[in-house]
């Protein structure tokens, strides 16, 4: 019934805009609507820290609104970096959790992210925050090498997720339902550092889903140097996790925790079996 009230509402909507869309008054309203959801904010605080998300739309919403629950195992990690760290979160999405690593820890991150949709949600993000100092947006896909290739989207959404870069299937292993593409750059993690001096990371947060493996081996020397890794893993998908798990070890890590939220453990969409992995370098 929800579905079907959603789509319902959808095409009348539809039919709203192309018929108003015909007038300049319609089109003057569809604009002020537009421009006005745009600047639509939630106010979030996790453990006495307050923070402002963009919420142009029901799925960004719903990543302010559970930010505490969705991935408390990440805000916990982040929570023991040490200040001042460098943070590369690959597949920032809008950026929740590069915002929450610069202000909680005051940690200089660099945000991978490539949707176009995507990206003025995190800039928006970062700037509502205070944090242009300390987020640096960096607009490219990572992968195995350097050159173009096709971004994949199963979705146009604003706060989308699940898209591809370079392959023909998603998180799970299985063909990606694409509903959109467009042409990108893509570099390898090695490339970031040499071609566009972006600094070593001590610590990677990464959730690209499904590509992880394939990002991890364009790596090779960053992981040698990273401190942590907090990666998201099907273990259902086992080319992916078989992949990270022999190039984390390769590169002298092991994993510490392999945990997901009661949200993901209750999901009844497939994600039951996917876990955020802590990968940690021993000290001597």
């Amino acid at each position: 019934m929800k579905t079907q009230l959603k789509e319902a509402l959808k095409g009348a909507i539809r039919y709203s805009i192309g018929t108003g869309g015909r007038t300049r008054v319609g089109r003057y309203i569809f604009k002020q609507i537009l421009s006005t959801s745009m600047e639509e904010c939630r106010e979030v605080e996790h453990d006495g820290v307050r923070l402002r998300f963009a919420a142009p739309n029901e799925l960004c919403n719903w990543r302010a609104q559970t930010f505490s629950t969705k991935e408390p195992e990440t805000l916990a990690w982040i929570d023991a970096i040490p200040e001042g760290s460098v943070v590369w979160d690959v597949g920032a999405n809008i950026g929740l959790y590069s915002v929450y690593a610069a202000r909680r820890r005051k940690c200089r991150v660099w945000a991978f992210e490539p949707s176009v949709f995507n990206l003025e949600l995190l800039a928006r993000n970062v700037y509502l925050n205070g944090l242009v100092s300390q987020v640096c947006i960096v607009p490219f896909a990572l992968s195995t090498a350097v050159g173009s290739n096709q971004l994949r989207m199963t979705t146009t959404e604003w706060g989308g997720a699940l898209s591809t870069f370079g392959e023909e299937y998603g998180w799970d292993g299985e063909a990606i339902r694409k509903v959109f593409e467009f042409q990108t750059m893509g570099l390898p993690m090695d490339a970031a550092c040499d071609m566009f001096g972006i600094p070593q990371p001590e610590f990677i947060k990464m959730d690209v889903d499904g590509i992880e493996h394939l990002i991890l081996a364009g790596g090779t020397s960053v992981l040698k140097a990273v401190k942590e890794v907090l990666i998201e893993v099907n273990d259902d998908f086992r080319d992916q996790a078989e992949g990270c798990e022999r190039l984390l070890k390769a590169a002298g890590l092991s994993m510490k925790h392999k945990l997901h939220s009661e949200m993901i453990e209750s999901s009844t969409t497939g994600f039951q079996n996917t876990y955020n992995q802590i990968w940690v370098r021993e000290q001597p």
